[in-house]
């Protein structure tokens, strides 16, 4: 088995609506890695595309977006997992690359949620739910993370106070982001004053301030096998842990609420193939949609133990600085959530961590990164262990 490292990551700008097609979108993460990695399309063997579907009208848009980057006749496929598409598509390209199929592959990830209203976009991501049992009874992503707020607040304690310590801190670190959609500081008044948005009520217990925001915006991950990658790039991240796990789409298949079963299985996978545990993370960026989802990935990566994420966050251990940083780009809370780019993104903040790229919210000496990336509410995840020489 060989080595498969990232030698280039772009992203595009997360925004409300983005002025133009979607692979116009696309073109933008497109390029930025393409100028990172040094290469030519001509240097690219393959290209992976993920998106949720029935956001935009083009049925297929592999073909569409690949033909855009001027990739043709390379082959190309697309790729969904709700939220996880991206780091699914990831996961495929590592396999087509240690493989030896091909040596370079091109992932690219997008979504253009303002296409359709923000009502239409609700009844799809319900549509994320098992349209049999649970969707046509009017569940919504909010809704569903509330039952976990609530199971996490039952059984430990957990305040809502906890939960907007998470999203200050989102805010904090989304002011540096310049790729971010929401950049503003935010204090606890936010989630006191009877006067702000932030603190009116989404799906009980969860509030506006503890929810992310859909967004238009595109990534782009370039992968490719040890001998390219030492070729081509100065200072390739090795892929070092890949772990996938899924659950039942219906809740009622569920064994516990207060936390995400796949996701604990994914990391386990993740950190047996890395050879690393929890203790070994520089830096983590994790699937914050919601503020509770941050604090249950806190527990589920092992970062805490069940019922101790808040303590995390309380003594701001998760800040830079504290004993593992968290979601330092701002997480989805402040960049925004457009399904498809999100993995990319995510990866990419991970990897520019380990190049020593990061700027003002470099972790000093981070030289192992965790990506946690779960599609629909718990239904699939994607947790990757990432590595520097």
């Amino acid at each position: 088995m060989g080595k498969v490292g990232i030698i280039g990551v772009g992203q595009s700008r997360f925004v409300r609506a983005f002025d133009g097609s979607i692979r116009e979108l696309a073109f933008e993460a497109f390029r930025e890695a393409m100028k990172d990695a040094g290469l030519t399309g001509k240097n690219i063997d393959a290209t992976i595309i993920c998106s949720a579907p029935e956001y935009d009208k083009q049925r297929s848009p592999a073909g569409i977006i690949a033909e855009y980057f001027g990739l043709n006749p390379q082959p190309t496929c697309y790729v969904e997992s709700l939220c996880s598409s991206g780091t699914t598509g990831l996961r495929l390209a590592y396999a087509l690359v240690e493989s030896g199929l091909h040596d370079v592959v091109l992932v690219a990830g997008f979504q253009k949620m303002s296409e359709i209203t923000s009502a239409e976009s609700q009844e799809r991501m319900g549509r994320g739910a098992d349209i049999q049992w649970e969707s046509p009874f009017g569940t919504m992503m909010p809704a569903y993370y509330a039952l976990h707020a609530h199971a996490h607040m039952a059984g430990y304690g957990t305040t809502l106070y906890d939960l907007a310590q998470i999203r200050i801190k989102s805010a904090h670190y989304g002011g540096f982001n310049e790729k971010a959609m929401i950049r503003q500081p935010l204090t606890m008044d936010a989630f006191t004053d009877p006067e702000s948005k932030l603190a009116g009520p989404i799906a009980s217990p969860l509030r506006m301030g503890d929810c992310c925001a859909n967004a238009d915006g595109a990534s782009c991950v370039i992968v490719a096998n040890e001998a390219k990658a030492r070729e081509y790039s100065k200072k390739p991240v090795w892929i070092m842990g890949l772990g996938s796990a899924t659950a039942s789409v219906n809740m009622t298949g569920r064994n516990i609420f207060s936390g995400l079963e796949a996701a604990v299985e994914a990391g386990r996978i993740a950190y047996r193939m890395a050879g690393v545990g929890p203790q070994d993370i520089d830096v983590a960026e994790v699937h914050d949609c919601f503020t509770i989802a941050e604090l249950m990935a806190y527990e589920n990566l092992g970062f805490a133990k069940p019922g101790e994420g808040v303590e995390l966050i309380r003594a701001k251990e998760t800040y830079i600085g504290g004993k593992i940083p968290v979601n330092v780009d701002g997480g989805l809370l402040s960049k925004g959530h457009p399904i498809g780019a999100t993995g990319g993104s995510q990866v990419r903040t991970i990897v520019l961590q380990l190049r020593d790229e990061a700027g003002l919210v470099q972790v000093k000496n981070a030289s192992l990164g965790l990506v946690h990336n779960i599609g629909g509410v718990g239904i699939y995840a994607n947790v990757m262990i990432l590595g520097r020489e």
